[in-house]
């Protein structure tokens, strides 16, 4: 697989794990499980691993990979760079000593910038105080409705230079959002044969929050049966706003 994304809000995606399990309502019809159990059919070697069928699925079990940890060295030119899109760093099954290395590479390519998302914020908090934060690493919690916003406050906590939202696939909407602390949110539809409706009030709402507080804010798509199906404009523009730190 190549490293170069076609994720709107980055560059580059870095899998040192891959892997993972359904939490969330978010993880439902999750495009990562999809394209793991793919790639296990083609015979790619990071996705030989099969997961508990009833949260997980072929090619997606848990697993880490030694040799990835230096891909980014390799990297000449600088990049942001999306970590683990096939996998969640903060799962339980990814030992404390392995997110530290991992964090380590971070610190030790300064160039690049490092997005970390995670759906596993109790452990993400849990876990802060024994790891060393460089300030290229930005990180980020998944919100995809009202029943996840206590991921937000373990966010609070984490001493990253940014800390970011995930509201993509967003199921409903953020009433009790708050987002002090908070430097950046991304919202987005789910995409795919059994996509999910996005309404746009829903993130016309998160849009008019993120101008209150002054945190950038990133539509990236409406989503549909593919990605682009329903565009990106939201009241006849796109809104690509990223944090500061991006062009630090």
């Amino acid at each position: 697989m190549s490293d170069r994304s076609s994720i709107e809000w980055t560059e580059a995606t870095w899998n040192p794990t891959t892997g993972c399990d359904r939490v969330s309502a978010g993880c439902d019809n999750c495009y990562a499980l999809a394209l793991a159990k793919r790639l296990k059919a083609m015979g790619a070697d990071k996705y030989q691993t099969d997961g508990d069928p009833r949260t997980s699925g072929p090619g997606f079990g848990v697993a880490l990979h030694e040799g990835t940890l230096r891909q980014p060295y390799r990297w000449r030119n600088p990049r942001v760079v999306f970590v683990n899109s096939m996998s969640d760093l903060f799962h339980a099954r990814v030992p404390l000593a392995f997110v530290r290395r991992v964090f380590e590479v971070i610190a030790e390519t300064p160039q690049h910038t490092y997005q970390v998302l995670t759906k596993r914020s109790v452990r993400l908090r849990k876990l802060a105080d024994q790891l060393d934060w460089p300030p290229n690493l930005w990180m980020g919690v998944s919100v995809e409705d009202d029943t996840q916003v206590s991921r937000i406050d373990d966010l609070r906590g984490v001493p990253a230079s940014v800390r970011f939202l995930s509201c993509e696939p967003l199921l409903g909407p953020l009433p009790n959002l708050n987002l002090d602390g908070i430097g950046w949110v991304i919202t987005g539809g789910e995409s795919g044969p059994n996509a999910r409706e996005l309404d746009r009030n829903w993130v016309r709402d998160i849009r008019d929050s993120c101008q209150i507080s002054g945190v950038p804010f990133f539509h990236k798509q409406w989503g549909g049966r593919t990605p682009k199906a329903g565009g990106r404009e939201l009241d006849g523009r796109l809104w690509d706003e990223m944090p500061v730190a991006a062009s630090a």
